[in-house]
């Protein structure tokens, strides 16, 4: 979580974020939620997302394998899925395969809450991965958090990078993944309000049982810590756009705008979420400077001209970097970067840059 000092400048930053007149995609589907906080930007976050295209667990029409086999999918060979918490590439037509195959992990744990594999909550791909069976069944219901005594789980023969905990019952899934299970557990409290016959899904900083079907995930302050740590990633986004276009209709609110989770669960409780406004090709032609790429691996391009520059990580501190056409971040963790830059006009913005692997 963030210190109060430095909250308080994020959220400054945060509400800099900003471009005249420039909107995007995204911002048309989330446009009613803007200048919203607290449970009325919950519940409007709710209200977009809800109602999306349910689709079967197990089915000869199309099924939740059938749609993890294309979010899932190894673009290195397009005849495999890759493995959620081990970063293994297996055959997708195998499917479960007498236990010989992949599994369909449900990261929010299907216990929690006691939804199974029913149509809605227990099919909903936004929070389904291929996972290894063993590493699946070592998963179980485990909370998410910061293994204390720390026990690697292992895939095949190898050490996954993922851990549990000797004595309490967690789960620490390796660091490229912790964010986006971070922003799949968020999404799932947002879309899942207990309307109908739906459970009401709601984070706990506390630890659950083995056997506790409360409809509650933990530990919120891991999971927050664990969103800024791992950004979004290229194929996060991949994997939303997929599921919206070609799927289920919905989109994860907290990989098209990950600073949600502060508004809703962390430090910015209470304040109104203005998200940034992303220019339009059209009018990026017209700035007076680009950045690119976004995201990044290391190397941020500035094209064009500006008056001043100051870059902060996302935990409000001011970064020792030289002003000038390329900057680098390569010395810098994965995480996410503002860059405050003022324009020859005057005009100051704060562009966030996500730098990645």
């Amino acid at each position: 979580m963030l210190n109060k000092f430095n909250y308080k400048f994020l959220v400054t930053i945060l509400v800099l974020l900003f471009v005249k007149n420039g909107i995007s995609q995204d911002s048309l589907y989330y446009s009613s939620a803007f200048n919203l906080s607290g449970p009325d930007l919950k519940t409007e976050l709710y209200s977009i997302i809800k109602g999306h295209v349910q689709f079967p667990y197990t089915a000869s029409s199309t099924d939740v394998w059938d749609i993890l086999k294309e979010t899932d999918k190894d673009k290195a060979n397009p005849n495999n899925v890759i493995l959620f918490y081990s970063n293994r590439s297996v055959n997708a037509a195998q499917e479960y395969n007498n236990r010989a195959g992949w599994s369909r992990e449900h990261v929010w744990a299907k216990s929690r809450g006691d939804f199974g594999t029913s149509e809605g909550a227990g099919t909903d791909v936004h929070h389904l991965r291929a996972c290894d069976i063993s590493v699946n069944s070592t998963r179980n219901n485990r909370n998410f958090d910061d293994c204390k005594s720390c026990v690697d789980v292992v895939d095949n023969g190898f050490k996954t990078g993922s851990k549990r905990d000797a004595s309490l019952w967690t789960f620490q899934p390796p660091d490229n993944y912790k964010g986006d299970v971070a922003r799949m557990i968020f999404y799932m409290t947002v879309r899942y309000e207990g309307e109908g016959a739906e459970p009401d899904l709601e984070l706990t900083n506390t630890l659950l049982s083995k056997t506790d079907k409360s409809p509650l995930h933990s530990v919120t302050e891991t999971l927050l810590k664990w969103s800024l740590e791992d950004a979004v990633s290229a194929e996060e986004r991949l994997r939303n756009e997929i599921i919206y276009k070609d799927y289920q209709k919905n989109r994860n609110p907290f990989i098209d705008y990950p600073e949600l989770a502060e508004y809703l669960y962390g430090d910015s409780i209470g304040y109104v979420w203005k998200p940034e406004i992303v220019l339009s090709v059209e009018q990026k032609k017209k700035a007076l400077f680009t950045i690119y790429p976004n995201p990044t691996k290391g190397q941020v391009t500035i094209e064009g001209e500006y008056t001043s520059l100051t870059v902060f990580n996302a935990v409000g501190q001011v970064l020792d970097l030289q002003a000038g056409q390329t900057i680098s971040l390569e010395a810098y963790p994965n995480g996410s970067y503002f860059f405050q830059i003022t324009d020859a006009k005057g005009f100051t913005s704060v562009i966030k840059i996500y730098k990645e692997e």
